[in-house]
């Protein structure tokens, strides 16, 4: 029996399964049923075997079989197989029709590669965890050790449930995904630990495994040796485990005093009980494709997943919202002795205030809120907004003002001076940006700044003058100039601010400048995925920042020049970035009463560095994703775009009806891959920075201030207006 997709078959014959292309056989599985149970001594114990019956049923295969235990346990598999626009569907039924001495199972699904068993011969994908051969990832995480059998996670750490595998020599890949977003939440009085047992647990894993021969002999029969009649190796597979399990990854800070001569290393399984009659069901979905580069694949996997998945919009009034945000920045704005800012951080809901220091960029925002009060207050004639975005404004330019023209980043009133803080190139074009912004919205008016403009041409010319021959900038830097940090991954961050100050200016070195960084960036950071370092509270390592401002600065070169490789640079960048979004979403119970997601869902937060937390920050992309969609037809970024201006606000209390402090504030991240939410449970600048800026963008080219709106507009009147360097000084 077989079923066609595309130019693959997939034949079903001798109790397994295997797929070929063009005759050529590129994936397998003899065995394909598999259950792994925790025995009675708390051991793992792996088993196998292959399909008993095959029959066709109004175009799909169902596929049926029985695992018989030496414990005394036996499983009934009952599978169903069919061609969707998605790829090979699977829906999975195991049911326990005797219980034996086992206390716990799981199933997998698998398939194994033909063409190769060396995981160095592939690229791998997983949103927000894996990315090529995670050479950016932090030390100890999955895929850094190339000597694990399993590298598994739970598919609620991806911002999609899907992992990809690309051969690098062939270009053959296959994905595999969770079909539906229907993951409910768990018990969460059960600790997930080494080896639990809970009925409620709808989380599965995906990745890929290679056991040893050891290990599969050693598991098949029950832990009971049997070198006689070894099982055979099936090799590298990719696969989804259900419920899920996690490992194997190094554990980084092992029990001190404990004296091991070997890696030690986690592996945390969750298993279902082995009752009479207890079912678990779930559905994959199998994708097969030729690509010709990992961005190809990994453009392909989310998108294929993103159409079967993405959760539906958050209804917010975002014109409202955009309001909101700036009486947020009014009312938390003050003068502090004679500099001008907001609180570091506060405590939500009632914004207690637990930190007073003002951040140039990043976290702090502060030049930039600066710029929208003092826009809003011109545009709206709200004295307030005026007069304390000018304080903001005016006190940065006297404040950070230096011989050299590179800018303190981090004040605090107490000091009365700036702390000793890393000059971080991602933080200095920050703010150097909104200063820049807001001496052009001035002077389009009539309102001279002169200091504003002067103190930006005095940064951009040390800019000039700390580039590297290579056109890189390093990550950080001392007040001499010298080198703080010398990763060179936040080059792309500086471009646009170098763009537009040759536009103001008409200087060339700029423009050489900002195309000398593009050329590093292409290579490096577009080519290479060498996105990481973008947060700079954290190590350099693969992260979403990072490519935001490759998406900017090469959109930004595209603007300037028209060239096609700028604009390939720019939909490469949007393509990595995009990945970080939770677009799909899962239940999740929140510590406290009042916080949104005890009713909102978290789809449209974002992970913030591989593996870790998440946040809103995605939201300071809704304006660049809709001009992507301008540029290039693809409906897609469309999409995406009107997605994160909505679901990026599932975060906030939109309508007051939380008891927030004010209608509008939103915490800082959260980490809710395991279904219980942790977070500092408080309020940085940046949160509402991040959606009310690119709202005031949208306002300014389109002339509205929600994606759905702009939409609606005449579409030849919405491609002029993006021309946004035609008429920008």
């Amino acid at each position: 029996m077989k079923l066609l997709y595309g130019n693959y078959t997939i034949l079903f014959q001798n109790g397994g399964l295997e797929i070929l292309r063009d005759g050529q056989t590129l994936y397998r599985n003899e065995r394909p049923l598999c259950i792994t149970v925790k025995t009675a001594s708390t051991a793992n114990a792996f088993y196998e075997g292959p399909y008993e019956q095959f029959t066709e049923e109004n175009g799909q295969i169902m596929a049926r079989g029985t695992l018989r235990l030496p414990t005394g346990s036996c499983f009934a598999f009952a599978d169903s197989y069919g061609i969707t626009d998605s790829g090979l569907c699977l829906q999975r039924k195991v049911t326990v029709l005797e219980g034996g001495s086992d206390l716990g199972f799981s199933s997998k699904f698998s398939v194994y590669m033909v063409q190769s068993d060396r995981l160095e011969d592939y690229e791998c994908f997983a949103p927000g965890c894996w990315y090529r051969h995670n050479e950016f990832a932090p030390k100890g995480y999955m895929g850094k050790d190339l000597d694990c059998e399993y590298y598994w996670k739970y598919e609620t750490r991806y911002a999609l449930p899907v992992f990809a595998m690309r051969n690098e020599a062939t270009g053959e890949a296959v994905s595999l995904s969770r079909w539906a977003a229907d993951v409910t939440l768990r018990n969460l009085d059960v600790e997930l630990s080494e080896n639990s047992v809970d009925p409620t647990f709808t989380i599965g894993a995906i990745g890929m495994s290679r056991p040893s021969a050891q290990t599969i002999n050693y598991m098949y029969y029950g832990f009971e040796v049997r070198s006689d009649h070894p099982v055979p190796v099936q090799g590298l597979s990719i696969d989804y485990v259900y419920p899920g399990a996690e490992g194997q990854t190094a554990i980084v800070n092992h029990y001190g005093g404990l004296d091991f001569h070997n890696k030690p290393m986690n592996f945390q399984r969750v298993n279902h009980p082995v009752t009479p009659g207890f079912t678990q069901t779930y559905s994959v979905c199998l994708s097969l494709s030729h690509q010709d580069s990992f961005q190809s694949m990994m453009r392909e996997s989310w998108r294929n997943t993103y159409a079967r998945m993405r959760d539906r919009l958050f209804a917010v009034d975002n014109t409202k919202h955009f309001h909101d945000c700036m009486k947020i920045f009014m009312a938390y704005t003050r003068q502090y002795g004679d500099s001008y800012g907001l609180p570091f951080a506060a405590q939500l809901p009632h914004m207690d205030a637990n930190n007073v220091s003002f951040q140039f960029g990043f976290v702090g925002q502060q030049p930039g809120i600066g710029y929208l009060l003092m826009r809003y207050g011109i545009l709206e004639d709200v004295a307030e907004a005026r007069e304390k975005g000018f304080g903001i404004l005016d006190f940065w330019v006297r404040a950070a003002d230096t011989e050299s023209g590179l800018p303190p980043m981090c004040y605090n009133p107490n000091l009365k001076g700036f702390e000793p803080y890393p000059y971080y190139i991602r933080m200095l074009a920050d703010g150097l940006e909104a200063i820049l912004e807001a001496w052009r919205f001035l002077h389009k008016r009539g309102m001279e700044k002169p200091e504003y403009l002067r103190f930006c041409q005095k940064a951009a010319d040390w800019l000039i003058s700390a580039q590297n021959a290579d056109g890189s900038y390093y990550r950080a830097y001392y007040a001499d100039g010298s080198i703080r940090m010398d990763s060179k991954s936040n080059t792309p961050s500086v471009i646009r601010f170098l763009i537009q100050m040759h536009l103001i200016t008409g200087k060339e070195a700029y423009r050489i400048a900002a195309e000398k960084a593009g050329e590093w960036s292409f290579d490096n950071a577009y080519r290479q995925l060498e996105f990481r370092g973008g947060t700079c509270d954290n190590s350099d390592i693969q992260d979403k920042e990072a490519g935001i401002y490759g998406i900017w600065g090469f959109l930004a070169l595209y603007d300037l020049t028209g060239e096609a490789r700028w604009l390939e640079a720019a939909i490469g960048s949007a393509d990595y970035t995009e990945t970080w979004t939770y677009a799909w979403s899962f239940p999740i119970a929140a510590p406290w009463s009042n916080h949104p997601f005890t009713r909102n869902g978290i789809s449209g937060q974002s992970v913030i560095t591989i593996g870790g937390g998440a946040d809103v920050y995605m939201a300071a992309c809704s304006y660049t994703y809709y001009r992507l969609y301008l540029i290039t037809g693809d409906t897609h970024y469309l999409d995406f775009a009107e997605f994160i201006d909505c679901n990026t606000r599932q975060a906030n209390d939109v309508d007051g009806s939380f008891g927030y402090a004010m209608p509008g504030l939103v915490h800082e991240s959260a980490g809710f891959a395991l279904q219980n939410m942790r977070s500092h449970y408080h309020w940085l600048p940046w949160c509402n920075f991040v959606q009310a800026e690119p709202a005031a963008r949208m306002y300014d080219t389109f002339g509205t201030y929600e994606v759905s709106a702009a939409k609606q507009m005449d579409l030849e009147e919405q491609k002029a207006r993006n021309q946004i360097y035609r008429d920008y000084v």
